[in-house]
Formats: C-alpha cells, structure tokens, sequence
C-alpha cells in the first residue's frame, strides 16, 4: 500500500502542528498489519512568518522524514491539485489517496457546481496515471466562518452533497471511493486553534475519519483509538 495524503491547509499544517498525518502514521503504525509507505513530493509544514511552505518543525521532531511525504499546499484546493494529480501518482506509484479538500475552494475560488467538477477531474486524472487507484474523500467540514456567512455555509453543504454523487457515480470495484464521514462531534472551538485548522483534538478526529472508512471498506487496520501526544 503506497498512501499518499492529498489537502488543503488542514492537511499540510504549519509549524509546530503534529498534523493528522501524523496522527494516521502513528495508527498504521500500530495496526495495519502489512507493508505500506507514505509518498508524495512534499514533506513539509506552512512557515506563517515566511508565508511558504518550508518549516521542518513538526510537533514531534521524531516524526520520519520518509512518513512526511504529501501533496498538501497551504490555500490549495481541487483547482489546483487536478492538474498535478496525474504525474504526482505516476511519479510516487500512489494507489491510495487520502483526500481533504474543498473548504478553499467554496471559500475563494469556485461555487459548489464547479468545484464537484473540479473533484471529478481529480478523480479522473488520477486514474489516467493509475487505472486501480483507491480513494478516501472526507466532506467539508465548515469552518468558522460558516457560523456567520449563510451563503457560505450553503455553499459547504450543497458541495458535500455534489460529493457524495460523485462517489456514488465513480466508485468501480477497480477503483474503488469512500466517503469518510465528518466527525459528528467536531468542535470548532476544541477542535480548531483558529476556527479552520485543526488542534491536536481535531487532528484525531480527522485522522479517525479516514482510519475508521479504511477500516470498514477495506479491511484496512482496526478502528481508530488515539495515541500519545
């Protein structure tokens, strides 16, 4: 199994953030039972004082280099990974994906029509590179800003339906999609550090998420229990 963890903010982190790729390492760790690398052509964490992606500083220093691996960039969304997907897979032989994106997306660049065909060109550039690729889709978790902007918050939601169809319509025994299912006791005020990007708590949680669909639509590991930190 070659993971390889595709996001926004969220997933990528900043500095000092243990990540929830972190979280999912230490779970893989401690119950897949067979062989399995994490790959992409990133590895590391949001600099906000650089304003680039270039700090090494994860929470835990002890975290490998070689489980850092990713394809997560600060501000990006589907827009701008469905370009990048294909050769992103073929060059790293990815053949499962661990996928967090959207909230960037609604937030600034497309409605929920254009960026559920933004999913499905992912989706499908994705296989173009790897005909029996797997893939994990968590649906937005709306953040702060939903609490006050209706349209917004509309938006999350019409997209994460659009989302669900999508997975419905372009799962195939060769390539099969879940639909992990949002932490239904997700707190932004617990779970967030700012209203967006997850605390340690929320990390869990989000790690849970894909651990927890893994589990039960693939066999993959056990379901999910958080480890220390």
């Amino acid at each position: 199994m070659r993971i390889m963890f595709v996001g926004d903010s969220m997933t990528i982190g900043s500095a000092g953030d243990y990540t929830w790729r972190y979280r999912m390492w230490q779970h893989l760790n401690r119950t897949y039972g067979g062989p399995y690398r994490i790959v992409g052509p990133r590895d590391t964490l949001y600099d906000v004082a650089a304003a680039a992606p270039v700090s090494p500083d994860y929470g835990d220093p002890a975290f490998p280099e070689r489980a850092r691996r990713h394809l997560a960039g600060w501000g990006e969304g589907w827009l701008h990974m469905a370009p990048l997907i294909a050769d992103t897979v073929r060059t790293h032989k990815a053949d499962t994906l661990l996928i967090s994106l959207g909230l960037i997306d609604l937030g600034f660049y497309t409605d929920a029509e254009q960026t559920a065909a933004n999913a499905r060109r992912f989706l499908t550039e994705a296989r173009s590179a790897r005909p029996h690729l797997r893939a994990v889709l968590l649906p937005v978790i709306p953040n702060v800003r939903a609490l006050s902007d209706v349209p917004f918050a509309a938006e999350c939601e019409r997209f994460n339906e659009l989302l669900a169809k999508a997975v419905a319509d372009l799962s195939t025994p060769q390539s099969p999609l879940l639909l992990a299912s949002p932490p239904a006791d997700y707190v932004l005020d617990r779970d967030t550090y700012d209203g967006t990007h997850p605390s340690p708590s929320g990390e869990h949680l989000l790690a849970a998420a894909f651990a927890d669909a893994m589990h039960q639509g693939w066999g993959v590991g056990e379901p999910y229990l958080p480890a220390a930190p």
